[in-house]
């Protein structure tokens, strides 16, 4: 089973409450959201956005150029269900990170939360890598959250990538700054700690001294 099917079968089978990943709300995504002062016209793409509630919230405090990317039309049929005519103004992108081709600088603000810890291939995590350097803008923000040192080492089946907060900002090089980091320790609907790191970095102009993905995996 390839990664399309696979997150298909998840999302056909599961409601999005079902899903150890499930929050209400994204309280500390919204903060680093918050926390950059975008105008309301700022463009964000949430990868891996899924049937995630980010869109409702971005949509509520005015943000009117956001874009939805997930592997699984499952997940986001699940998001445009819910939002129900809001989800005319939301562009919903059906694709696989790794491969799909998105447009030149195009986004502001660029967040993913538990999308790059599953890309166990290093060649997978250069092709997110450059994808995110094509179409994040110049100075654009980059939020990035996997599970932590000691989160879990695999999720909905599958194998997944531990890392600390340097090592995270390591596998993207020194063309992105790193601004801040933070631990998130997570409670699954079923009562489970997890334990999410967060990178939040800005994207220079220069081209990175080190290739990216060059740091070790993990902690």
């Amino acid at each position: 089973m390839d990664r399309h099917q696979h997150w298909e079968r998840i999302h056909g089978v599961k409601a999005p409450v079902d899903v150890s990943w499930y929050r209400p709300h994204l309280e500390r995504s919204l903060a680093f959201v918050d926390g950059a002062g975008l105008p309301v016209n700022a463009s964000i793409i949430d990868v891996g956005g899924g049937a995630s509630t980010l869109v409702d919230d971005l949509l509520d405090r005015g943000y009117h150029d956001v874009t939805v990317l997930d592997i699984s039309s499952a997940a986001i049929d699940r998001a445009k269900a819910r939002l129900g005519a809001r989800a005319d103004t939301v562009t919903w992108l059906a694709g696989d990170i790794t491969t799909i081709g998105l447009p030149g600088h195009r986004y502001d603000f660029w967040h993913d939360r538990a999308v790059f810890h599953f890309l166990t291939d290093a060649d997978a995590r250069l092709r997110y890598i450059e994808a995110v350097r094509r179409s994040l803008k110049i100075d654009g923000h980059i939020v990035v959250a996997t599970f932590g040192p000691s989160g879990p080492t695999t999720c909905s089946g599958l194998e997944v990538v531990r890392y600390s907060a340097d090592g995270l900002h390591g596998q993207f090089g020194a063309q992105f700054r790193k601004v801040g980091s933070c631990i998130e320790i997570h409670t699954t609907p079923w009562g489970a700690e997890q334990e999410f790191m967060y990178c939040y970095c800005r994207m220079s102009a220069g081209t990175s001294a080190a290739e990216p993905g060059a740091a070790p995996d993990g902690p």
